[in-house]
């Protein structure tokens, strides 16, 4: 799908506008925000002796996530290949009084030259990659020994098999629709030391109501 990157930009970039309204994308209710941090604050960790950590966001979106990471002090990047998305991370962190780095790029591939960060974390990225492994090998790399690597995942149906068409060549990327976390782990755990999976699916105050479908967080250490 690499040929197909500028209809994959400009996709994202017209949804930017639109794209807090879901209640899991801006965490605009509090008690929304409040499960969030609850959940994702423990999975990138602390260091041992107090101090922010350096977090890589990956399809960052509009930075919601990066907010949340960055209000308890950690140092981010985060990267998404939709110039519009951010626009408005940036002025996201901007608004709240918070430093944080964002960069217009390919997720798969963070244009973070050799930084390497003590977490990297994606929520809902991997069903839109034409490499999904390759991106994970990639994302493993850029950790230090220790980091951890945050994957918020699920399997759902994908936006086109409800009408609205996503990209050309969809259907056949390889985890169009979502991975299941079995799936997941085992593309994963060759590349680290320990994973876990936490099943999310019944926590509807993550996703502003009741959910069906699977949803779960992976959470690596290397």
């Amino acid at each position: 799908m690499s040929e197909h990157t500028a209809e994959i930009s400009a996709y994202w970039d017209a949804a930017a506008a639109a794209f807090d309204e879901e209640p899991d994308h801006g965490l605009r209710d509090g008690r929304t925000r409040a499960a969030w941090a609850a959940r994702l604050l423990p999975w990138v960790g602390t260091r041992e002796h107090g101090g922010g950590l350096d977090v890589l966001d990956v399809g960052c979106g509009t930075g919601s996530l990066s907010l949340l990471l960055a209000g308890a002090g950690h140092r981010v990047t985060g990267v998404d290949l939709a110039p519009r998305m951010v626009e408005q991370a940036r002025a996201k962190l901007r608004d709240a009084g918070l430093p944080a780095r964002f960069l217009a790029g390919d997720a798969a591939r963070p244009p973070t030259d050799a930084a390497r960060f003590d977490a990297v974390v994606c929520r809902h990225l991997l069903w839109t990659l034409p490499d999904p492994a390759a991106a994970l090998r990639e994302w493993v790399a850029r950790l230090r020994p220790g980091g951890r690597l945050v994957l918020v995942e699920g399997r759902w149906r994908e936006a086109g098999e409800q009408g609205v068409p996503y990209v050309t060549g969809a259907a056949s990327l390889p985890w169009h629709g979502g991975v299941t976390a079995v799936e997941l782990s085992a593309a994963v755990r060759p590349l680290v030391s320990a994973l876990r999976i936490e099943p999310l699916s019944g926590e509807a105050e993550l996703w502003g109501g009741p959910v069906d479908d699977e949803r779960y967080a992976l959470v690596a250490e290397v």
